[in-house]
């Protein structure tokens, strides 16, 4: 046994029971979590190792520190004991944050290359280096508030201990924050505060009031909770309250981000004081508060997509105007020939007059946003946005007078003199000036260290001089990235813009000029309305036609974006190497090169204590890649000469298809036929898959028999395809030992075949095969081989039938094989025959077959070498599942890319998983699986349809495991039944099984890593025999031996891991943790919900599995307290057990909800990284085998700065569910490959947008945690994660040779709501300071990379639609009004006039969004297969479907910006397999969709009816084609996409359902799904909350119906022509009667339907039969109120 495991002292005593104690009474045994840290005596593996226990040691290494008063000092306390007693800290936040520290130290103590000296010591390096990473957030708080770090700490001098103290009291302020973990800075402020008091103990301070030592002013039982978390938690509770629940406005009260913002100046040292202060300004809240906003105010408008991306609107409205004079000036020239004209150039340079007007506007709108933020505290503030405003009104009051100032010369001298010439020169030094600023950031971005430097750095002179330009934050500086990667993002957009702006000048602003010219000279209109400003007729029409092509301009940048990001991200993948094999046949070619890439990439190799980061070992690997990759070196012989590595490669491969079986993607017979079979029989050669060599023995002797050459000369032949070399020669040692083993011993027979085989060996030895038998008869031979393995593996073995076989081949093979022919007696002579003459058969007496129960192994070979001889075809079928080949391909595939070299176990990263769950399906039910819906389908049938090769392989797993029949699925197998079908959905079972492939993949690697020759050879004849004994049975012909094993293929049962020694389990344990946070667990367990006892059994077939959750305790005085708790299932015990209980400071929802159950159960994770993954997520156990070369990344520079955030990529697995599915998982794929990877690089832009990224936790602990949480405004919450790492200084990185399986939505209700939120989540994005941060802080090119992938996606996907709704508005005013018949019949260029039309098609550039989709396809599948799947997809209408999605998108995102209203929606993740009514999908979509489709399809027709345009049908349809396709895609989708929605039987129910939805009144208890009338007050909610500005725009919008109805007014003819304003007038005459005489009637139904009510008068169920319903049912009336109904059954 190695040092490094060596086996401690036997443990004494047995387990007690868990009892919750004070940190300083802990029991000889307890509960614990991971390692045993309470008995470091135990017989526990983890604490084999000697970093664990250098670690338990020092943190016990209190020595002579001042001993706490009042409290006895016993033995076995540590500092983390001594800081609890000190401080006030609960005692399971010190248990708990122990076992972290342990943890953290010891790990990263065994990553310490060379190994220290002293194994048992805890090294002072490891212990700085952890203090100096988390406490970097502080030290850089400390630098920006000008405050000196309260760590006491020299450089030159080492003082572990004192270390060890600044980080137990951080971690011990972290772990028990509770909500303030949101704050990170606010936590800086409390630990700086404790920390100097910390110092005061440490340094033998004397309290000059009492004369006494120091003591904290925070101290006693729970103090620290109590005195300091609670106050600050009931300040952001009082906020959040007043917040109305998110309805308020975000300037009305403070979130996260304000309490925090706080703290970024050093007001918080002067207000709050320590101890707090509770009388300060800060916790003053509602109409009383002191403390408004901080750094920044959340104000609903459109107009913050100018603010926060006003340099890319600036460049857009430059470059129009620009554009428009050269063309409107350049007639037939070239743009640059039009520049070359003085006037042309003098009229350029009123750009700067616009430039100058939009700053104006910049600064008036920050001004009139951030207006609240100006507080006596922040009079700066106050002025610098007065200065802004004056010093833009300057410019652009000046800017127009100097542009004035040079035509008046010009225009009186008729030419260009001297003194035009001169105030030219003027107005160019002007505007020199004015672009100082500009100047200065391109220099800085031209040398971007500088940059960093300047903003990094807290001098007061420097913060002076950049005082002027940007306000001065914690987050957003040092932000620019290094040379390499500024050049590569440059030369993306400028290439971009470049194509963009030339399409613009020459397709969209060039063609417009003559028309539009052409228009301006007709001087009047023939008006069929009455026009109230005749001469302004011409330019209303300008302006009509202009619009949309305006709105085309500003938004076809996204199109361009996604082509040149299409191109960019294939060539970046092509350079990763992505999709290089495809398929298995791919595989097949490169299998042989396979073993080395996974022994090179998986398998650690011996580090002599070297830097693996030197250039030397970067080339040496960059050439082994190069060699493995392209098959160079020939290293599968390598492998083949090394048994060890071999069978290494073995043992993981195999696992890999047992994991497939278990899953049940594969069946028994595709085990046999992909497996790696371990070295037996003593045959010479690896032994690859059946399906790599199949065939190739039919090869080889057709080779033979055709080949009339030498020896050498046929094999080289043979050897030119490994596979057929080692077919042949494993057939050939397989049928030598099959004949030897089924011949007894010490028999003649047994004898004349040795002799046989040596005659061959010998003749093969020599060269002299060819020329000793006959290649003609090997096909007899061949034939007959077939013939005896038959018999073999026939389900009845018949002797005599043997006997003939071995008779007949014995003959061939003395008769007709050899050349030379030998009599009787020379074979007796050579052992060849018989010694004595017999009357019976040569093998009669001789023949002794295996038993078939105990010798399973053999027969499994016997089916293997059946293969080999009969098997004529490729196999390209196996497997036949699709899911088993994709992943066989890509994980095949990414071992040839380029990963990062895996270390050991012991010294990998260690890491967690976290995932949020609240109230999903954990299992489905026997009766979800059973019962059918109203279509007569339940859930498991439809199962069985969509995996209908999976649920076959289930079956006969069940039947090998002993089930006699099907029916037995319901009882007895009911548990499996249930994990099979929920393995297939978006289940949390579904989930922890992929998340536990880390735990099972990490034991089998530390196996590998330990274990020596001998165990692994050992080990793996070992596993052949229990493998054959449970796996037996997958070949049809092979019942009998079937039947006789029915062992369980369990999870603790099979595969490698019974060879693990034990220790395997404890590294593992310390190297990985799995957390879910079960939020409302407590609640599920008092109210015996099943989902409670579902994760018990999780928990309990999981050991590596924890579940947190918040315990709500009721004290019997109507309050509540609330506990963090962290329970796992004992083994011993057998039973949960509560590890963990820490208080927190009252209800843990006081933001979104998902961000704040990661939060409380984020300080149960362990370890340097933690991967955020969500409850729909899958996990592969071979991505699993990868995890430590993803980890290794935090350790490389990608640019200027290590990773913070590892990007992972995902496979949507839910894509074969429906077409909708498939195209949602087309769509998603494209974005989480294609897409990221070039956000990554070289855009360097990545954000973290959702899971299932991997973080460096130790960063993000310090920095705000993994996600945001202020109500409504992070209502997106991952996102914020990366907008708040990029604003810190953080660097995301995404990596593809490792993938995680997503579940998405599979049903159009399920997507629109998913479409919903995330686009109500970007809306909001646009409100939030840090898009405002990241739009004013990254250079100009990373922000145009920052909005198009973000925000500016969707805000350019509702500029497509309100570009339609300009285009059809436009077009129906020019036709109604007449303008355009007048256009036409004036125009003198009629093709002119058709450039304005066809300007419209431009919009159908947007095809090209799909580009990225395509091109992702191609890569990874080849062009045919992209192409044939487009157009499927087309077939399907998946057109239809993304563009009712970018419908649903447009309206959440506006109705989000304009009025608020994001709120989170449950999509429900289930199986769609039933009809949804009618009523449902209006309620969804009357206001998103089908309203807006039918007024464009009401304009469009009467614009067809009116328009002299379109009386040429062609022309109509070619003007409106992509606008009839919108508006039938929005009114038809629901229908297409919804099952049986064509069916007439549903038709009529939905009818009437939906017509007694509409005719229901309602009343104080209805729910918007029973009447119309809630529904509707429910739609309008967010016309409430919206403010004045809200309201006012929504107003303008609907002013567009009293323009139709002006229009329509006039086309009717009721006045004869007249176009008098009088006709108009009358028509709201008419109006105003109808609706006078509706609501006389309204009314009067309403009071006689009162009396009614009240007098049970029978008329009225006449009058409701009347208005459609057909029969009042149920009824309740509330007739002392004069009310309606408050309930109604429609039935």
């Amino acid at each position: 046994m190695s040092l490094r495991q060596r086996q401690p002292l036997p443990s004494h005593g047995g387990r007690a029971p868990n009892r919750r104690s004070s940190s300083v009474d802990v029991p000889d045994e307890e509960i614990y979590n991971i390692i045993p840290i309470h008995n470091h005596l135990a017989d526990h593996p983890s604490l084999r190792f000697p970093e664990v226990r250098a670690a338990i040691s020092g943190l016990r290494s209190v020595g002579d520190l001042r001993k706490p008063p009042f409290v006895p000092w016993r033995d076995g306390m540590d500092l983390l004991d001594w800081l609890g007693i000190f401080f006030g800290f609960q005692a399971d936040n010190v248990r708990n944050q122990r076992e972290h520290l342990v943890l953290l130290l010891s790990n990263a103590q065994m990553r310490i290359s060379p190994p220290p000296d002293d194994i048992d010591a805890l090294q002072p390096s490891v212990v700085r280096r952890l203090r100096r990473k988390v406490l970097s957030n502080y030290t850089s708080w400390c630098d920006y508030l000008g405050q000196k770090p309260n760590v006491w700490i020299s450089d030159g001098r080492s003082d572990p201990r004192r270390e060890l103290l600044y980080v137990s009291l951080f971690f011990l302020i972290w772990g028990e924050a509770a909500n303030l973990r949101f704050v990170p800075e606010c936590l800086c402020y409390i630990f700086h505060r404790m920390a100097m008091e910390l110092n005061r103990i440490l340094e033998d301070y004397i309290d000059e009031n009492t004369g006494r030592p120091a003591l904290p002013s925070i101290s006693g039982e729970n103090a620290f909770h109590f005195q300091v978390v609670k106050p600050i938690y009931k300040t952001i509770q009082a906020e959040v309250d007043s917040s109305r629940n998110g309805t308020a406005p975000h300037s009305a009260w403070r979130n996260y981000d304000d309490i925090n913002e706080y703290f970024w100046s050093r007001r918080c040292f002067d207000k709050l004081k320590w101890p707090i202060d509770g009388s300060s300004s800060f916790f003053v809240s509602g109409n009383r508060r002191k403390v408004g906003k901080t750094g920044f105010v959340e104000q609903r408008s459109f107009w913050n997509v100018f603010r926060s991306f006003d340099r890319l609107w600036i460049m857009l409205a430059i470059f129009f105007q620009a554009a428009l004079i050269i063309a409107w000036h350049g007639g037939a020239n070239k743009p640059w020939q039009v520049v070359g004209r003085r006037d042309v150039q003098v009229r350029l340079l009123s750009v700067f007059i616009t430039w100058a007007a939009l700053r104006l506007l910049q600064s008036v709108l920050d001004a009139g946003t951030q207006y609240s933020l100006i507080s006596r505290e922040t009079p700066w503030l106050g002025a610098r946005m007065l200065l802004k405003i004056l010093a833009a009104t300057a410019w652009t009051l000046a800017f127009p007078i100097l542009y004035i100032r040079i035509w008046s010369p010009r225009n009186r001298d008729r030419g260009w003199s001297s003194e035009a010439n001169r105030r030219i020169v003027n107005f160019l030094e002007a505007g020199l000036v004015f672009l100082l600023p500009e100047l200065l950031a391109i220099a800085l971005f031209l040398i971007p260290w500088l940059r960093n430097f300047l903003e990094k750095t807290n001098w007061k002179v420097l913060y002076g001089l950049s005082w002027w330009f940007q306000t001065r934050t914690f987050v957003g500086r040092g932000l620019r990235e290094g040379i390499v990667d500024d050049i590569k993002y440059t030369l993306f957009w400028i290439m971009v813009l470049a194509s963009k702006f030339c399409f613009s000048y020459f397709l969209q602003i060039k063609p417009m000029v003559t028309p539009t010219k052409s228009i301006l000279k007709i001087k009047t209109f023939n008006y069929q309305w009455h026009e109230f400003f005749n001469s302004t007729g011409r330019y209303a029409a300008v302006g009509l036609l202009w619009l949309p092509v305006t709105l085309i301009y500003l938004m076809d940048l996204q199109i361009w974006y996604s082509i040149f990001s299409s191109i960019v991200g294939a060539l970046v993948g092509l350079l990763s190497h992505l999709g290089e094999i495809r398929n298995i046949d791919q595989l097949r070619l490169r299998f042989q090169f396979f073993a080395s890439a996974m022994q090179f990439n998986l398998m650690p190799e011996e580090q002599l204590f070297m830097s693996s980061g030197s250039l030397r070992n970067r080339l040496n690997d960059a050439i082994r890649r190069l060699k493995l990759r392209y098959g160079l070196g020939r290293p599968y012989k390598k492998i083949e000469s090394n048994q060890v590595e071999a069978t290494k490669f073995a043992l993981i491969w195999n696992e890999i298809i047992l994991t497939f079986r278990e899953e049940d993607i594969i069946s028994d017979s595709e085990v046999e036929l992909m497996e790696l079979p371990p070295n037996s029989w003593n045959i010479r050669v690896i032994r690859w898959p059946c399906l790599l060599i199949c065939n190739e023995l039919l090869l080889a002797l057709s080779q033979a028999k055709e080949l009339k050459t030498f020896d050498r000369v046929l094999w080289r032949k043979i050897c030119k395809n490994e596979y057929r070399r080692c077919a042949v020669i494993e057939s050939y040692d397989s049928v030598k030992h099959l004949l030897l083993t089924i011949v007894r011993s010490g028999t003649e027979e047994h004898y004349i075949i040795a002799n046989f085989f040596v005659e061959v060996d010998e003749a093969i030895q020599r060269e002299k095969f060819t020329q000793t038998y006959v290649m003609a008869a090997l096909p007899k031979v061949h034939s007959k081989l077939i013939s005896l393995v038959e018999q073999l593996t026939s389900k009845k073995k018949d002797l005599n039938k043997l006997v003939n076989t071995l008779q007949t081949l014995y003959d061939i093979a003395i008769r007709d094989l050899p050349k030379e022919k030998r009599n009787n007696e020379q074979l007796r002579q050579d052992g060849l025959a018989a010694q004595r003459a017999s009357s019976g058969l040569l093998f009669e007496n001789a023949v002794e077959l295996p038993d078939v129960k105990e010798n399973v192994n053999f027969y499994r070979q016997v089916r293997r070498l059946q293969t080999i001889l009969t098997s004529r075809d490729s196999m390209l079928n196996v497997p036949v599942n699709l899911e088993a080949r994709r992943r066989i391909a890509f994980f095949s595939n990414s071992l040839f890319m380029n990963i990062p070299r895996a270390p050991q176990v012991e010294k990998m990263m260690a890491f967690s998983v976290l995932t949020p769950y609240y109230s999903e399906d954990v299992l489905y039910t026997k009766e979800q699986l059973r019962n059918p819906n109203e279509d007569g389908i339940s859930i498991l049938f439809y199962l069985q349809k969509i995996y209908d090769d999976e649920w076959k392989n289930f079956i006969e797993r069940m039947r090998r495991n002993g089930m006699a029949k099907e029916e037995e699925l319901w009882t007895e197998r009911l548990r499996d039944l249930r994990l099979w079908a929920s393995n297939r959905g978006q289940t949390l079972s579904r989930t922890v099984r992929g998340m536990m492939y880390y735990y099972k993949a990490l034991k089998m690697l530390a196996f590998l890593d330990s274990a020596s020759e001998m165990d692994i050879r050992e080990g793996s004849r070992e596993l052949a025999a229990v493998g054959s004994m449970r796996r037996d049975g997958g070949s049809n012909s092979m019942d009998s031996v079937r039947s006789s094993s029915s062992t369980s293929l369990s999870r603790t049962g099979s595969g490698v891991n019974l060879l693990f020694k034990g220790h395997e389990y404890g590294t593992a344990l310390m190297k990985y943790t799995y957390v879910v946070a079960c939020q409302i667990y407590g609640t599920q367990k008092a109210n015996k919900n099943p989902h409670a006892e579902e994760i018990l059994y999780l928990m309990k077939t999981n050991e590596a599995l924890r579940v947190a959750y918040v315990d709500e305790v009721h004290t019997g005085r109507e309050e509540v307290e609330y506990y963090s708790v962290l329970v796992k299932y004992d083994q011993e015990l057998q039973k949960e057990v509560e590890i963990y209980r820490i208080r927190l400071p009252g209800p843990l929802k006081l933001g979104e909800g998902k961000p704040e159950n990661q939060n409380h159960a984020v300080i149960f994770t362990r370890g340097d990284a933690v991967q955020t993954i969500d409850m729909n997520q899958d996990n592969y156990f071979e991505e699993a085998l990868k995890v430590r070369n993803l980890l290794e990344e935090f350790k490389s520079y990608y640019g200027i700065r290590k990773p913070t955030i590892l990007g992972v990529r995902e496979h949507i697995f839910t894509g074969s569910v429906s077409s909708l599915a498939w195209f949602m998982s087309a769509q998603e794929t494209s974005f989480v490959t294609l897409g990221q990877r070039i956000l990554a690089n070289p855009l360097k832009v990545r954000m973290h947008y959702g899971h299932p990224d991997v973080f460096d936790r130790l960063w993000f602990m310090s920095r705000g945690g993994l996600s945001k949480a202020s109500k409504v405004i992070n209502i997106s919450e991952d996102i914020f994660a990366g907008f708040n790492c990029t604003l810190r200084g953080g660097n995301v990185t995404h990596h593809e040779y490792i993938q995680v399986g997503k579940g998405r939505d599979v049903g159009l209700n399920q997507i629109s709501m998913f479409e919903a939120k995330v686009a109500s989540g970007n809306g909001e994005q646009v409100l939030s300071r840090d898009v405002y941060r990241l739009g004013h802080r990254l250079d100009f090119f990373r922000m145009l990379s920052f909005f198009y992938t973000t925000v500016g996606f969707f805000f350019n996907t509702m500029m497509v639609v309100l570009t339609v709704y300009a285009f059809v508005w436009g077009r129906l005013y020019l036709a109604l009004s007449g303008v355009e018949g007048s256009i036409m019949t004036a125009a003198s260029n009629n093709a002119a006039l058709g450039a304005i039309l066809n300007q419209q098609f431009i919009i159908q550039l947007g095809l090209f969004t799909a580009l990225p989709m395509i091109v992702e396809n191609t890569l990874e599948h080849g062009f045919l297969a992209a192409i044939w799947d487009f157009l499927t997809m087309q077939l399907q209408l998946a057109s239809v479907f993304y563009t009712f999605s970018m419908g649903t998108r447009t309206h959440y995102f506006g109705r989000t910006i304009l009025h608020g209203g994001a709120k989170y929606r449950a999509t429900g993740r289930g199986f769609v397999v039933q009809h949804k009514s009618f009523a449902e999908n209006y309620r969804l979509y009357a206001r998103s969709h089908f309203v807006k489709a039918i007024e464009l399809g009401v304009i469009l027709t009467v614009y067809a009816s009116y328009s002299p345009m379109a009386k040429s049908t062609l022309v109509y349809i070619v003007m409106t084609i992509s606008s009839w396709f919108l508006v039938v895609s929005w009114i038809m989708a629901p229908f297409v996409f919804n099952p049986s929605g064509f069916d007439w039987l549903k038709a009529v129910y939905d009818f009437d359902e939906f017509m007694n939805w509409i005719w229901y009144q309602g009343g104080v208890f209805t729910k918007a799904d029973q009447s119309w009338e809630t529904w509707w007050y429910e739609e309008q909610d967010h016309l409430r909350t919206t403010g004045l500005w809200g309201k006012f725009l929504e107003i303008i919008l609907d002013l567009r119906f009293f323009i139709f109805q002006y229009a329509i007014v006039y086309q009717l003819g009721i006045a004869n022509g007249s176009t008098s304003i009088a006709v108009y007038l009358l028509s709201w005459i008419y109006i105003v009667v109808a609706l006078a005489i509706y609501v006389v009637i309204a009314r009067a139904r309403d009071k006689l339907g009162s009396d009614i009510y009240c007098s049970g008068h029978s008329t009225f169920s006449t009058v409701h039969y009347a208005v459609g319903n057909r029969g009042v049912g149920n009824c309740g009336f509330n007739c002392s109120a004069g009310k309606n109904p408050v309930t109604y059954d429609p039935r």
